[in-house]
C-alpha cells in the first residue's frame, strides 16, 4: 500500500497552502470578529482554479482526484475554517452531485459557471423538523404541466443566502417513500423563493448560514437532478462524499491548532524553562500529534476509495467521525496549553475550537456517522 503522495497531489497540497497562509490567514481574525463574508478569497481561489478542483476540466474544473480535494480544503481550514466550510460545501454539495447525477443540459448550464467560481452553489436539505432525519422531508414539489412547484422551508443551509443555483431535496410523490423524493435546481431570483434571516453562530462567523422559503416556487421539469425517482439516493451518496471534505476542514482545524500550541508550548517560560520542557504538555502534543494523523490516514483511505470507483459510505463516516473528534481533542489542547490566553480572544486556538465544533454536526453528527458506520460493519 503506497501511502506517499504523487507529485501532482504534492504541488497542489503546497500551492494551496502557499495562498491560503498568504492571503487567506491574515483576513481570518476579521472575517470571524465581523462576519464579514470573505468574498475576496474565493475570487482569487477561481483564479487558481480550486471553484471546481476535482470536476474534469470539460465541465470547467481541474480534473484533480479527491486525494488532492481534501488537501485543499485541509490547507483553507487551517488558514480560515470559514472559507473551508463554504468551500467545502460548493464543491462537495452542488459541484459533486450536478457532475454526478445531472444531464447533460444541467451540467453545460450550471455545473460550469460554478466549476470556474462565477457563482456559488447551495444544497438545500435541512429543514426545520429534519436534520438527521434526512427522509421526514416536508418541503414538497407537486408538477403543474411542465413546471415542478415548490413549497415548503429549509434552514442551516450553507451559502443560501448567496448562492446562484441551489439544489433542493422535496417530495415529490409520498407514496413512494424514499422513491418519492426528488432534486430540483433552483436558481437565485426564481419567483416564490426568497432566503430568510443569515444563523447568527457560534463560530464560523464569515460563511453564510440561511434560511430558505419556497411558496409557490415554479422551476421547468427539466429542472429535476437526474433520476427523479433517485432523490434520496442521490443526496445520501452526495453526504458520503462531503463527509471527506468535512472530515478535511476538521483535520485542518485541528492541525492549525496544534502547530499554534506547539509554538506557543516552545515560547512560554515557567519555572524557568520552555513549557515544551513539562511533561504534561508533551503528553497533550503527542497525543493530538496521533490522532490527527490518524484521522489523516482515514480521510486519504476514504478519497483514494472513492477515487477507484469502490464504496466508501463506511469509511466516510469513519474518517469525518475521527477527525472531527481528534480536531475537539486538539483544539481542546491548544487552549489548555495556552492557559489564560487560550480563553483570550488576542489568539487563535479559541476560534479553532469554535468553528471546529460544526464538524461533529453537519453532514451528520456524530452519533449519525456512529450509526452508519453500525449499520454498514453488521451487515458485513
Amino acid at each position: 500500500m503506497n501511502l506517499e503522495l504523487s507529485e501532482e497531489q504534492r504541488m497542489i497540497r503546497d500551492t494551496v497552502r502557499e495562498f491560503a497562509q498568504a492571503e487567506v490567514a491574515p483576513r481570518a481574525r476579521d472575517v470571524d470578529e465581523t462576519g464579514r463574508f470573505p468574498r475576496e478569497n474565493f475570487e482569487r481561489m477561481a483564479e487558481l482554479g480550486l471553484m471546481g478542483l476535482p470536476i474534469p476540466e470539460k465541465y470547467g474544473g481541474a480534473g484533480a482526484d479527491t486525494v488532492s480535494y481534501a488537501l485543499a480544503v485541509e490547507e483553507i481550514s487551517a488558514a480560515c475554517g470559514s472559507t473551508g466550510l463554504t468551500y467545502a460545501a460548493h464543491v462537495s454539495l452542488v459541484c459533486s452531485p450536478l457532475y454526478y447525477f445531472g444531464t447533460e443540459a444541467q451540467k453545460q448550464k450550471y455545473l460550469i459557471p460554478l466549476a470556474q467560481g462565477e457563482q456559488f452553489g447551495a444544497f438545500g436539505l435541512t429543514e426545520p423538523q429534519s436534520g438527521s432525519d434526512a427522509a421526514g422531508l416536508r418541503t414538497t414539489a407537486l408538477r403543474d404541466g411542465g413546471e415542478w412547484v415548490i413549497n415548503g422551508q429549509k434552514m442551516w443551509i450553507t451559502s443560501g443566502a448567496i448562492a446562484g443555483t441551489l439544489i433542493i431535496a422535496a417530495v415529490t410523490d409520498p407514496e413512494r417513500g424514499a422513491h418519492g423524493v426528488s432534486n430540483l435546481i433552483v436558481e437565485k431570483g426564481t419567483p416564490g423563493f426568497t432566503a430568510g434571516k443569515n444563523e447568527p453562530k457560534m463560530g464560523l462567523k464569515g460563511s453564510i448560514t440561511s434560511q430558505l422559503f419556497f411558496e409557490n416556487c415554479r422551476v421547468p421539469a427539466e429542472n429535476v437532478l437526474g433520476d427523479p425517482t433517485e432523490g434520496f439516493v442521490q443526496f445520501m451518496k452526495t453526504l458520503d462524499g462531503g463527509r471527506i471534505s468535512i472530515g478535511a476542514m476538521a483535520l485542518g482545524l485541528g492541525r492549525a491548532a496544534l502547530e499554534a500550541a506547539i509554538a506557543y508550548a516552545k515560547e512560554r517560560r515557567a519555572f524557568g524553562q520552555a513549557i515544551a520542557n513539562f511533561q504534561a504538555i508533551q503528553w497533550m502534543i503527542a497525543d493530538s500529534s496521533t490522532e490527527l494523523e490518524a484521522a489523516r490516514l482515514l480521510l486519504y483511505q476514504a478519497a483514494a476509495l472513492k477515487d477507484a470507483g469502490k464504496r466508501f459510505t463506511k469509511e466516510a463516516a469513519m474518517a469525518k467521525l475521527f477527525a472531527s473528534e481528534a480536531a475537539e481533542r486538539a483544539c481542546f489542547r491548544a487552549i489548555q496549553i495556552h492557559g489564560g490566553y487560550g480563553y483570550s480572544r488576542e489568539y487563535p486556538v479559541e476560534r479553532y475550537y469554535r468553528d471546529n465544533r460544526l464538524t461533529e454536526i453537519g453532514e451528520g453528527t456524530s452519533e449519525i456517522q456512529r450509526l452508519v458506520i453500525a449499520r454498514q460493519v453488521l451487515k458485513g
